[in-house]
């Protein structure tokens, strides 16, 4: 067998928008073609958003083309001054280009949902033909691409009133680069009935022939009671326990930028679907994030007060944080000046300091809501009350059980004091050192430490009647109270003692292989921990930036992140604010035993800012997972993994 070449001309360079073309999945959903319609939607409610335009309309045409028109301001048609090409082609052709970076100094948008310049240009690389057709300062222009690369050049059409101005994009996406050619109408809806919601004086229209009709028809929205309207009709017929609550307030000055806030529309419902919608700077986040955490905690915060002031708490309950949010329904609409995503699809905010700044923001209006309507607020406190009690009673339920016979817990094994699976979470935790530093740092209440010492056993291949010839594995096994099994065994899951069972590892290729290690015990052994969403892996920074006091007005600060391509960001941020290269300075964590406990707590441990991944395995992917961990963890498969690693080698992210 020959060994491929790797030389010099092995090395690949992707310019412009090719590695967009090469890597689609990395930019955007390749189910259907619907997200990257939405990244041209998204730059029209901007638009919106900034106050310079009022309808947006939305078509699908007979071609199966959609096109997407808004009267804003119109996308500058001007000769860029450094790159020397109009600005209308620069934002479709080139990667991170975009008038959304300056937040300051009087920058074009404020507020925006596009942050890195890469939408509309990946809508355009994955397209067959973009049309653009622009009105500006009395001019109507118009450029054509295919591919991504410009047909008809930038030239001018015709002539409008002064006043007339917006953008019209046309698209007609490639099909090969999807899954299925069809746009998802649902989510179309969905998307522009959001837009209206969160836009109030919006109207925005949607233009289509309906399945088995030949005529064109329109669907307007237009929400004047905002997200008051748009919460009663997600909540549908289910009757709400107390009025719906709206509570505004963005922030003039102090720890967050001018201007910077939430808005919330919410209720409680005594039964009936929850229905929970959030969104950022118009972006819907449908996995949530840290604005919902800064919701959550505004919540607990303004109704725990409300209790306590009415003493109407029974002797011997303690309400916590989920017995009060267990039964609402909201919108939460936050504005945030630089939001993080995680990921170019944007469905999960990931600032932290947004869930300060949006439980400052809420805080204080749901308290002044609560004192006014008393009687509402005791109809709340109810409901919390009420949660907590069914709490309380079902940890009863689970000490009966436990009885007697239960296995003596491992020495090592810090446990927690709730016995609540819900709250319950176990940290599996890659040394001693990392242990001491996650004991300190951890919950006490609901957070359990089990350091394990070195690379636990591969038990890919390990009979189940052997493992507890291993320490680490007997001790796993013990302290999450479940007995190893297999995939088609009926397993008594009704010992379980945590319901979160999470993988803590260094942030480099030996906390990689831990991982995998007990990723693979789990899988081969106690696959109905992860069939039942209880497995998790943790997420430490790897790297940690700290910022100089920049005045009086900026006090020093604190970045983490993942990896380097997230690091690169925080100085791509640093550096727009102006932040001179000596002001600040970069860490490497060499391991978890490296962090102090505040900074493990809240980086990977405290609920609200960590970033914990929950193990899954999807129903038609059984089969792939399966190959995988013959590949890489079978005994007999060393050729295999070799002839993996000669076709895959240069793909690896090598960490020296």
């Amino acid at each position: 067998m020959t060994t491929p070449r790797y030389d010099e001309s092995s090395v690949t360079v992707l310019k412009g928008l090719q590695p967009v073309k090469e890597r689609p999945g990395m930019y955007t959903h390749t189910e259907n073609p619907t997200h990257i319609c939405q990244e041209v939607i998204d730059n029209a409610a901007d638009e919106a958003l900034g106050g310079y335009a009022d309808t947006i309309d939305v078509t699908i045409h007979e071609d199966g083309s959609l096109s997407v028109a808004d009267n804003g301001r119109g996308i500058p048609v001007g000769l860029h001054p450094t790159e020397g090409v109009s600005v209308v082609e620069l934002v479709f052709t080139q990667l991170h280009a975009g008038g959304k970076f300056n937040k300051k100094d009087g920058g074009a948008y404020a507020f925006s949902g596009g942050l890195h310049g890469v939408g509309v240009s990946v809508t355009n690389a994955l397209s067959t033909r973009l049309e653009v057709t622009v009105k500006r300062d009395g001019g109507i222009w118009t450029i054509a691409f295919a591919g991504g690369d410009i047909v008809e050049p930038l030239t001018q059409s015709g002539k409008c009133a002064q006043k007339d101005s917006g953008t019209t994009v046309r698209v007609w996406p490639d099909a090969k680069y999807f899954e299925n050619p069809h746009y998802s109408l649902n989510t179309l809806e969905r998307v522009l009935r959001a837009k209206a919601v969160l836009l109030p004086g919006v109207r925005v229209n949607l233009h289509h022939i309906p399945k088995g009709e030949s005529e064109f028809t329109t669907k307007t929205w237009h929400y004047p009671q905002g997200l008051r309207g748009y919460l009663d009709d997600l909540i549908g017929e289910a009757e709400p326990a107390v009025p719906l609550i709206y509570a505004e307030k963005y922030m003039e000055e102090g720890d967050f930028a001018a201007n910077e806030g939430a808005a919330v529309a919410l209720t409680w419902l005594e039964e009936g679907s929850i229905a929970n919608e959030s969104y950022v700077n118009l972006i819907p986040t449908s996995l949530g994030g840290t604005h919902e955490s800064g919701l959550k905690q505004a919540v607990f915060t303004a109704v725990n007060q409300f209790i306590g002031h009415h003493n109407l708490l029974p002797r011997g309950v303690k309400v916590q944080s989920d017995d009060v949010f267990a039964h609402v329904a909201f919108v939460l609409s936050a504005r945030v000046l630089d939001p993080q995503f995680q990921g170019q699809t944007k469905e999960k905010l990931t600032n932290r300091d947004v869930l300060k700044l949006v439980a400052a923001a809420l805080t204080d209006p749901l308290e002044l809501w609560l004192n006014q309507n008393t009687e509402a607020g005791k109809k709340i406190a109810e409901l919390a009350i009420r949660q907590a009690q069914a709490r309380m009673r079902s940890v009863k339920k689970i000490e009966k059980k436990k009885g007697s016979g239960v296995a003596v817990l491992p020495g090592k094994l810090t446990d927690c004091e709730s016995e609540d699976i819900r709250e319950n979470e176990l940290f599996l935790v890659e040394g001693d050192s990392a242990g001491g530093s996650a004991k300190l740092a951890r919950d006490k209440a609901t957070q359990a430490i089990l350091p394990l010492r070195g690379k636990v056993l591969n038990s890919f291949e390990i009979h189940r009647d052997q493992l507890f010839g291993n320490a680490e594995i007997h001790d796993i096994s013990i302290a999450i109270g479940v007995d190893p099994h297999g995939p088609r065994d009926e397993v008594d899951l009704s010992g379980l003692r945590y319901g979160k069972i999470a993988i803590l590892s260094d942030a480099d290729v030996d906390g990689a292989h831990i991982q995998v290690l007990l990723l693979t015990l789990f899988y081969t052994h106690f696959p109905q921990l992860i069939a039942h969403g209880h497995i998790y892996v943790a997420q430490p920074p790897l790297f940690r930036v700290d910022v100089n006091a920049q005045g009086k007005n900026k006090p020093a600060r604190k970045f983490y992140a993942l990896d380097v391509q997230e690091m690169n960001g925080i100085l791509d941020k640093l550096n727009k604010e102006g932040v001179r290269e000596n002001a600040y300075s970069i860490s490497r964590f060499k391991g978890l035993g490296e962090m102090n406990p505040d900074q493990l707590k809240d980086t990977t441990m405290h609920p609200d800012t960590r970033r914990l991944q929950r193990v899954t395995i999807p129903a038609e992917g059984h089969g792939d997972t399966r190959e995988v961990f013959v590949k890489l963890m079978g005994k007999g498969e060393a050729a295999a993994r070799r002839s993996w690693m000669e076709v895959e080698g240069d793909k690896v992210e090598v960490d020296v």
